[in-house]
């Protein structure tokens, strides 16, 4: 089969490599229906994520039909047409018990991509198959089922549930790439009286007012200022951090107000300063977080029934063999406009 393979930080190749086959009794074997390229795989590419080693199969997303199951694998079978989660979970350890999958002690967590080979290939192994995968109601389309397999359980999980959004409250998201733009979406689900998207380029910040946010701060603009002058100075309920830099994460720490929640969700690959000399004395709540995915059959419920619709957030499609192309267009979203690229096996260029 092919596959997209890292070979280290800026190398990667979509290359043949040998079929994987069933290694435990819990896995399955699923065929790559539609994939997507997220932003941690450009993190990984640039070195930020040292853990994945050189040879490792990337992506941690996908939907496919079910071809070979173990003997213990239950809930799913041959056939079947599935969400793979970018979360694996035994379902056993302490973590799991309570939801933290994300944290699993039983050889889950974050392994597609990550520890073992990912989706960004033909065919993929999945570990724990009976609870890493979601079996998919014809309703739903691939491209909405795919943004469930990472960005929106991340945002919402990670950045609107960690942040405690409310009722009539003033959201900031920094970053509106997939991740701040499914925050907006989401964010919407609990009504509150303003959504701030900051982000220097304007076709994302378009993309932001379209899905929710009411207020757009652009290069050139004061985010700090326009955030104080809908709060009557005193900052944001909630500030959602989406891009994972130092820079980013500093201004969220400003934008908030006293008593507010600071909600990183980026991947940050280089230490950030926390100003405790000013933040000490203003009551903040600040969280960081891996997705657990708990929120997924939420998620896909609201899907199935019209509430949310995530294939918006799909700007480019490719062939699953123009893996490379589709690599170019998603790494240059200031050039080519992209926001989630999707590969399908019977797919189209477009």
């Amino acid at each position: 089969m092919k596959a997209m393979i890292y070979h280290g930080p800026g190398r990667r190749g979509w290359e043949e490599i040998p079929d994987p086959g069933l290694v435990s009794p819990g896995d399955a074997i699923v065929r790559v229906d539609a994939v997507t390229i997220c932003g941690t795989d450009l993190h990984i590419l640039k070195g930020d994520v040292p853990e994945v080693e050189p040879g490792r199969v990337l992506g941690h997303e996908a939907v496919g039909t079910v071809m070979e199951t173990g003997p213990a694998v239950g809930g799913v079978r041959q056939g079947d047409r599935v969400l793979v989660s970018c979360i694996t979970a035994c379902g056993r350890c302490r973590f799991c018990r309570t939801g933290m999958y994300g944290q699993c002690l039983g050889g889950g967590g974050w392994l597609l991509g990550h520890r073992i080979d990912g989706t960004q290939a033909e065919y993929v192994r999945v570990p724990f198959a009976a609870t890493s995968t979601h079996p998919l109601p014809e309703s739903v389309s691939d491209e909405a089922a795919l943004m469930l397999a990472d960005i929106l359980p991340t945002s919402y999980e990670v950045g609107v549930l960690n942040g405690r959004v409310q009722p009539g409250d003033t959201v900031v998201v920094v970053g509106a790439g997939p991740i701040g733009l499914a925050a907006i979406m989401t964010a919407r689900l609990f009504t509150p009286g303003h959504i701030v998207a900051v982000d220097p380029a304007a076709a994302r910040l378009e993309a932001a007012k379209s899905l929710g946010a009411d207020v757009l701060a652009g290069s050139g603009d004061d985010p700090e200022a326009a955030v104080a002058e809908l709060t009557g100075g005193l900052g944001a309920d909630v500030a959602i951090e989406a891009v994972g830099i130092p820079e980013t994460f500093e201004l969220c720490a400003r934008l908030v107000r006293p008593g507010g929640h600071l909600a990183n969700v980026g991947v940050h690959g280089a230490p950030v300063t926390l100003h405790l000399e000013d933040l000490w004395i203003r009551n903040l709540t600040i969280t960081t977080g891996l997705v657990d995915t708990y929120s997924t059959p939420a998620l896909l419920d609201m899907v199935a029934a019209g509430r949310l619709d995530p294939a918006a957030f799909v700007t480019h499609r490719y062939p699953l063999h123009d893996m490379e192309a589709a690599y170019r267009t998603f790494s240059d979203p200031a050039g080519s406009g992209a926001l989630k690229v999707v590969l399908s096996r019977n797919g189209r260029s477009g």
